[in-house]
């Protein structure tokens, strides 16, 4: 099983951070590699089960189901359903743990996968660098903007 683990500091209390990330359907006015995005079946994008269906800056689709969602442990749980990436048994959590010293955000997302062990090594770079801290760069970017 391949495992992808990435971690940052962002300098903004967690409850700001957690209200720009919380919504399953929101990834568009965060993520910088998400162009669009919408919940199935008209189900709410906070309720456990709803699959958002989304595209990629590159036109690529993807559908991920939403598993786990706690406003308590500012934590989001999500599956792939369908990806262009050739991996399966997806699961990812995205937590939120507040950093008291400076009232900033400890942010760490984390993943594991099933793939071909020829792909493991690659897939994991790209989720590491191209969603995961890219990710937490343009949140970075976001809070650090607002502090002007």
């Amino acid at each position: 099983m391949a495992r992808v683990y990435v971690s940052s500091l962002i300098n903004a209390p967690a409850p700001k951070v957690w209200a720009r990330v919380r919504d399953f359907n929101g990834l568009p006015s965060w993520h910088p590699a998400i162009a669009r995005s919408r919940i199935e079946d008209g189900r709410a994008a906070d309720q456990v089960g709803c699959v958002r269906n989304f595209t990629l800056t590159d036109g690529a689709p993807l559908r991920e189901q939403l598993l786990a969602l706690s406003d308590y442990d500012l934590l989001c749980t999500y599956s792939i359903l369908q990806s262009p990436m050739p991996l399966t048994d997806y699961v990812a959590t995205l937590r939120l743990t507040p950093v008291t010293d400076g009232d900033r955000t400890f942010i760490e997302w984390t993943a594991e996968f099933e793939c071909a062990a020829d792909d493991e090594a690659g897939l994991t770079a790209a989720i590491g660098s191209e969603v995961f801290q890219a990710g937490f760069d343009a949140l970075k970017r976001h809070f650090a903007a607002q502090m002007k």
